[in-house]
């Protein structure tokens, strides 16, 4: 088994040291081979439930049997399993009859006019299947988890290889709602106790994963959800409180959390709701006991709170420091403003960052784009407190997915949920037709509902002063009389033979049909998890002979690193290799995944995309080799531009006046490097005796490897200074401690850092300046992209480019694509900024865009994406009619396969 991917090469490392050392010296880590030369303290940084989950099944489980790398291998096998199976526990949850009785309109009613639902207006009617289960409860449950298994958005996170914390905290996640819904079940004295489950079960999920403040804030929304829907009682009040107070007091003592949970901006709507919670909870026992009316409990109620309010924000102006509370991490703030960037450069150069468009949740979710949002809508009519828990999950996912598509993954356990409820309850009404069963239970109803009548009219007939003296009852059940009186009577008529006939047709309309869907969903979900199965660091590709070869360049790449350099060799490279350097090599990188400083990482961008001169002199004094990814599609130099705007937030000298830095980068299809572009390091190592004129400066750099396939290409950089590296070794000052030993970064590199501007989030408040002026500039350039290129122009002129870029557009208007050029750029699949640029305009069915465009490059009616789809299948997609015309008028075809076997046709058809 081979690990997938750049972090969870991280994630194997750190769990070969808790596996070798134990758990005190994992705690006591500084690792010198990460973030050179500052070094990182791995233990205090790291959410580590993952590694001891791990090491644990090594140990304890299997042993011998299997080694610690094919434990991490099918980690997130085994963990996708039972997040499946607790996938299936919630939907059940939610459509138990004691939970499921209700609907979201008569809770609501209730809640305005000052009436609590009565525990047994909210239960519902049931069938018993097997086992004693109940039906639908079950039905539901069981396509649930059906839909999980193979929902390309957990198959995303659940593939053998992808050792990451997600494939453990989706499974700790899914455990929490569940036990956090358990404890909130009706006619269940007791059930509050699984509040304190569920805390232990967020523990969990806290130690595996940063987005444990996404469960955490999700349940109080909840919570707080259940108050003013008028649903607050001692059982919801105690489990909350369990909840809270448990899984609070475990998750301090996870090293990276610490004290967040009550200082962190981000973490304290929970622990509002829970102060909340204990002020309600003592109005509610002062009420009770003063037997006040609605008028005074009120009143009294906004007394408290707002002494409260007031005791607590004296309490935090008084006695905590400036700087006690953190602010929100620029992650967590891009998901609330309204642009899709965050104004962090290095942040929006991440392509998980992004916003999610509907393909992405097409591709992810399939056919429970319809499903889930049917099982919403049944949820409302088949409500409760925990049923209700599936509405704030759902409308809360796609929220912050929609802003983040990496967030898709929180998508798959509710939208699974909500597909298996739907398809469930229709499956169980349509088995119940077929067996003859579904008639009873409609007498049963309609003699409900007229015995409910009934009852409501002997009330009414009760004297005024028995009105006063009797509690308020729920609304739910008789607020709808209408409504009811209507249903009742279409059950009527299905009771008779022609009802009956009718209800078998439908019922078995409806099997047939969702059979068939299944049957699509299945082969889409089975060609998705075999494209995820493939590990990203081995790659297939195809010879021009036809012949399939296995492209392993970047292990091979490593594997001389590790047998080829001392053992002290310090490796430059962008920091998404860092990870597979030290995981895979063991040699001292200079940054990784982690991406904690980033003043470090522009640091290396600086080196990578300034003068080759510039570079050189950053280089020597932190590295020994540099590596290099090259051989097209999302290489290094594809990625540069994001490396020099990264650069420029911190050294503002970088690009003078461009705060995007438009004037590094390409200035045409054809890959015409921009001057900045062409005079860089990076430029001259990635192009070394490829291009034309390109060669690395001899008396810099020494060629020591180029792998099989020309992937990856590693420099020996010549005139090390020998004079830094020991000083880096001699100068690591350590705590009274004796483990916590940063290092500090040469003196060779004094004149470099001098200049540097130190990188002001939006959000961080506790710092004495600000950057408004970069940011300002910054949101403007990305808002109105024609001025910043514009702006790149001006910068182009200055150097003396203009010229040059003018004839090469010349060059480009007049020609006229052969069918050779044609058949080369059709016959490349990759992502790029072409790429996205193109199916932007399409589905936005930018007509005048793409018709300037084509005036300009012909070759871009030809662009492909990694998945095998172009502009033709877009625009089929988008069902841009217009757009077809012209590109059909060019010659682009509309009959050829993507990646998936699809024709630009047959996504019409879907």
């Amino acid at each position: 088994p081979v690990i997938h991917e750049f972090d969870p090469y991280f994630n194997w490392r750190a769990t070969q040291y808790l596996y070798d050392n134990g758990a005190k010296k994992f705690f006591s880590w500084f690792d010198h081979m990460v973030w050179y030369p500052l070094g990182r303290p791995v233990g205090t940084t790291i959410y580590p439930g993952m590694q001891f989950t791990a090491v644990f099944l090594k140990r304890y489980i299997f042993g011998d049997n299997m080694s610690l790398n094919d434990v991490c291998c099918y980690i997130p096998a085994w963990f996708g399993v039972i997040a499946t199976f607790l996938v299936g526990c919630i939907a059940y949850e939610a459509s138990l009859p004691e939970n499921s009785g209700g609907t979201i309109f008569g809770v609501v009613l209730d809640g305005l006019m000052g009436r609590y639902a009565s525990n047994d207006s909210m239960r519902g009617e049931s069938r018993t299947r097997i086992f004693g289960l109940s039906s639908p409860a079950l039905e539901c449950a069981m396509f649930s988890m059906g839909f999980m298994a193979v929902v390309p958005a957990h198959l995303m996170r659940s593939v053998g290889g992808g050792y990451d914390n997600e494939s453990v905290a989706v499974t700790a996640m899914t455990l929490t709602f569940f036990l956090w819904m358990r404890s909130l079940r009706n006619q269940d004295k007791y059930s509050y106790m699984f509040g304190a489950l569920a805390g232990v079960a967020y523990f969990n999920m806290v130690a595996a994963w940063g987005g444990y403040i996404f469960v955490l804030n999700l349940i109080g929304v909840h919570a707080a959800f259940l108050v003013i829907l008028g649903r607050f009682n001692t059982k919801v009040y105690l489990a909350y409180t369990l909840f809270y107070v448990v899984g609070t007091s475990l998750a301090i003592q996870v090293p990276v959390v610490g004290w967040s949970p009550l200082k962190s901006l981000e973490q304290l709507p929970a622990c509002a709701v829970f102060l909340g919670y204990q002020v309600l909870h003592y109005c509610e026992i002062q009420r009770k006991q003063k037997k006040m009316s609605r008028k005074e409990a009120w009143k009294f109620r906004v007394q408290v709170f707002v002494v409260v309010f007031a005791a607590v924000g004296f309490f935090v102006v008084m006695f905590t420091p400036k700087s006690y509370f953190g602010p929100i991490s620029s992650r967590v703030r891009g998901l609330f403003v309204p642009h899709t960037k965050t104004g962090n450069p290095l942040v929006d150069s991440v392509a998980e960052h992004q916003a999610a468009s509907n393909q992405a949740y097409w591709q992810y979710l399939h056919i429970l784009c319809f499903l889930a949002p049917m099982g919403l809508f049944i949820v409302l009519f088949r409500f409760g407190d925990s049923a209700g828990f599936l509405f704030v999950y759902a409308v809360t996912a796609y929220f912050f997915s929609h802003k983040m598509v990496r967030l898709v993954l929180l998508l798959a356990p509710i939208a699974s949920s909500l597909g298996g409820i739907a398809v469930g309850r229709i499956v169980s009404w349509s088995v119940s037709v077929l067996l003859g069963e579904n008639g009873d239970e409609d007498e049963k109803t309609v003699k409900k509902t007229k015995s409910s009548s009934k009852k409501s009219d002997g009330k009414t007939k009760s004297d005024g002063k028995k009105k006063k003296e009797k509690k308020a009852t729920s609304s739910s059940g008789n607020s709808f009389s209408g409504i009811s009186a209507i249903r009742d009577g279409f059950l009527e008529a299905g009771n008779s033979t022609e009802g009956r006939i009718v209800k078998s047709i439908a019922a078995v309309v409806m099997l047939v049909s969702l059979y068939m869907q299944a049957s699509t969903f299945k082969t889409y979900s089975w060609k998705i998890s075999a494209s995820l199965s493939n590990p990203s660091i081995i790659l297939k590709g195809q010879t021009r002979e036809g012949n399939i070869i296995k492209v392993d360049d970047y292990r091979e790449a490593y594997w001389w690193l590790r047998d080829n350099t001392p053992e002290d060799a310090r490796i430059m490279a962008w920091w998404d290799y860092g990870y597979q350097i030290t995981g895979i090599a063991n040699r001292t990188t200079i940054a990784d995944g982690n991406t904690w400083n980033h003043e470090h990482i522009a640091l290396l961008g600086k080196a990578l995309t300034g003068s080759v001169d510039e570079g050189y002199q950053i280089a020597r004094h932190l590295a020994d080799y540099v590596l290099i990814w090259g051989g097209g599609g999302g290489d290094d130099l594809a990625k540069s531009p994001h490396l020099a705007r990264i650069a420029n937030s911190v050294y503002r000298d970088h690009c003078p006046g461009d705060v995007t830095c438009r004037a590094f980068g390409f200035v045409d299809r054809k890959g015409t490097p921009s001057a900045m572009m062409e005079k860089s390091f990076l430029y001259a190592l990635h192009g070394h005796q490829l291009k034309p004129g390109v060669v690395a400066d001899p008396e810099k750099f020494q060629p020591v490897y180029r792998s099989k396939y020309g992937k990856v290409r590693i420099y020996k950089i010549l005139g090390v200074s020998q004079k830094s590296k020991k000083w880096v070794k001699d100068n690591r000052e350590c705590d009274a401690g004796g483990w916590f030993c940063p290092g500090k970064y040469p003196p060779g590199l004094k004149e470099i850092l001098e200049k540097k501007t130190d990188f002001a989030q939006l959000e961080d408040f506790n710092r004495g300046g600000s950057d408004k002026k970069y940011q300002e500039e910054y949101f403007e350039n990305l808002n109105n992209p024609e001025l910043a290129k514009k702006r790149g122009e001006r910068q182009r002129k200055l150097e003396g480019l203009d010229d040059k870029v003018d004839e090469k557009k010349k060059d480009i208007k007049a020609k006229t694509l052969s069918d050779e050029e044609k058949i080369e750029i059709y016959s490349t699949w990759e992502d790029t900024d072409d790429t996205t640029l193109m199916w932007s305009i399409v589905n936005k069915n930018s007509v005048d865009d793409l018709e300037r465009w084509l005036e300009a490059d012909p070759g871009a009616a030809w662009l492909r994406s990694a998945d095998g789809r172009g502009p033709m299948w877009w625009a089929f997609e988008s069902k841009n009619q217009d757009i077809v015309t012209i590109l059909m008028k060019m010659g682009v075809p509309h009959t050829d396969k993507d990646k998936n076997g699809d024709s630009p046709v047959d996504l019409l058809k879907e």
